[in-house]
């Protein structure tokens, strides 16, 4: 049979099915997730499709038992195996696991180790990107919650007021988009886009999604594929999230040159206005007036949440919103002036 005869992104790239067809390689990057790694891989072991070949637990060196756990699966299941992923970020496990997939695997599906998927999620996956012939599938992204902070952060991120719309996030119709969350690669386009940048800690869905369609590769939104993503359950934790997406944007900005959509200079506009007012108003006491009305926004979104359903706990969008709006606004603004002054890490690919 074939394999890969090229792992960069200028090398020569052949994938070959071999005598038992084409198959699904899972990775799931992970990074201490002892409390649900095991659940997941009993989960997608039970109902795996008859081509799925093999679990890829890429692990960036957890220290609570993640391995330990993966290691005993793994003695009950030979599909799965556990790589060590030395640089740590979920970018690089993934480019690990699409470099060490079976010779024979032609999808690669990318699962996270906390998040919740429904029954014949990797089946349902494979099918539509083979029925719909694009060269990544995405889904949405939709924010549960247990505690009271998170009730609020899940209704803010899958509304238009913590993320400004983003399909991912809301919704919507089937379609062709030019990003979204991250599910299924055809193997071949990944390795031959130059998969993740490696050095991105977070946004590097977004970036690769840019070099994929410059070869004109195609994005399948799924809308029937739905994936539970439990959010932080502290603001100080939630802030510090958010700060990573927004300096990922930025290196993304700073690397491609794509034009920014609204969505993504509200938040960093509205830091700059928020600092603005507040260093101002010591001589221009009416600037506060900005960060009242700010203040009675959020109030306003939550109230319209407990209006709608009823939860007291969503008046903490007053928190909710701030923590993700200036974390954003923050990593952006720092991300960008890194890249200006020549601090960036410079771009990499696999």
């Amino acid at each position: 049979m074939d394999c890969w005869v090229g792992s960069t992104r200028n090398d020569p790239v052949i994938r070959g099915k071999g005598e038992g067809g084409a198959v699904i390689t899972v990775v799931i990057p992970t990074l201490n997730e002892a409390s649900h790694i095991e659940g997941l891989l009993r989960q997608l072991l039970a109902e795996a499709p008859s081509e799925l070949a093999e679990i890829i637990v890429a692990d960036g060196g957890s220290d609570d038992g993640t391995r330990d756990i993966v290691g005993r699966v793994a003695a009950d299941d030979p599909r799965v195996k556990l790589l060590h992923n030395a640089a740590r970020f979920q970018s690089a496990g993934v480019n690990l696991a699409a470099a060490a997939a079976d010779c024979r695997s032609d999808i690669l599906i990318r699962l996270d180790a906390h998040s919740g998927y429904p029954s014949g999620f990797v089946d349902n996956l494979a099918k539509t990107l083979r029925q719909t012939g694009a060269d990544s599938v995405v889904v949405r992204l939709r924010t549960r919650a247990t505690g009271c902070f998170q009730k609020a952060v899940a209704a803010v991120s899958n509304s238009p007021w913590g993320t400004g719309g983003a399909v991912h996030r809301v919704g919507g119709a089937s379609r062709w988009i030019d990003h979204g969350h991250h599910a299924a690669f055809t193997l071949s386009s990944f390795i031959a886009s130059g998969g993740y940048d490696p050095r991105f800690r977070a946004n590097e869905d977004a970036e690769y999604d840019v070099r994929l369609r410059r070869r004109n590769g195609r994005i399948w939104f799924a809308a029937d594929l739905e994936v539970d993503y439990y959010p932080r359950s502290a603001a100080t934790r939630l802030v510090r999230q958010y700060y990573h997406y927004g300096f990922g944007r930025a290196k993304n900005f700073l690397k491609n040159r794509e034009r920014l959509k609204p969505r993504q200079l509200a938040a960093p506009i509205l830091t700059v206005a928020m600092a603005g007012a507040l260093l101002m108003s010591p001589l221009i006491p009416a600037s506060l007036l900005f960060v009242a009305a700010y203040l009675l926004a959020t109030l306003l979104v939550g109230v319209s949440f407990l209006a709608a359903r009823r939860d007291a706990c969503l008046l903490l969008a007053v928190v909710a919103l701030p923590c993700i709006h200036f974390g954003w606004g923050a990593g952006f603004l720092m991300g960008l002036g890194q890249g200006v002054v020549g601090r960036g890490a410079p771009p990499a690919t696999m």
